[in-house]
């Protein structure tokens, strides 16, 4: 019996990282890296003021975490904003993106650090990214 107590908390112990377990949703058929599934939208343009607001999506980029896909608006050639249409539901992504947004404006460029813990992501955002920055020219 002095035996069972521990055994049993033990092994209640070791069940609870796997109840809270939550698996990536994969939407592939195999692990392969990230490819471009769509090519890039074109540039969607807007003068106010004298400035040129253009709005590129990039391409939609199939990961092993799920898909990504970005959104970049430029104020004339600068990058103005990032916005995340398509994302990983996954923990790390959420914590990821508002780092990769914040270094993307800092370069303005797509030649940015890769998020540790989340570099399935990040390397399909800067994919997309790059992508967008392609298509406005």
């Amino acid at each position: 019996m002095k035996r069972a107590i521990p055994v049993l908390v033990l092994s209640v112990a070791g069940l609870i990282p796997v109840w809270r377990y939550a698996p990536s949703h994969d939407t592939g058929s195999s692990p392969a890296p990230a490819q471009a599934a769509a090519p890039a939208s074109t540039p969607s343009a807007s003068s106010s003021g004298g400035t040129t607001t253009t709005v590129v999506a990039g391409s939609l980029v199939d990961t092993e975490k799920g898909p990504v896909r970005v959104e970049v608006t430029f104020d004339g050639d600068e990058i103005a904003s990032v916005r995340m249409l398509r994302q990983p539901d996954h923990p790390q992504t959420e914590a990821a993106v508002p780092k990769l947004i914040e270094e993307t404006l800092e370069a303005q460029s797509a030649d940015i650090d890769t998020v540790s813990g989340a570099t399935v992501t990040s390397d399909g955002y800067k994919e997309s990214l790059q992508a967008a920055l392609d298509a406005k020219g």
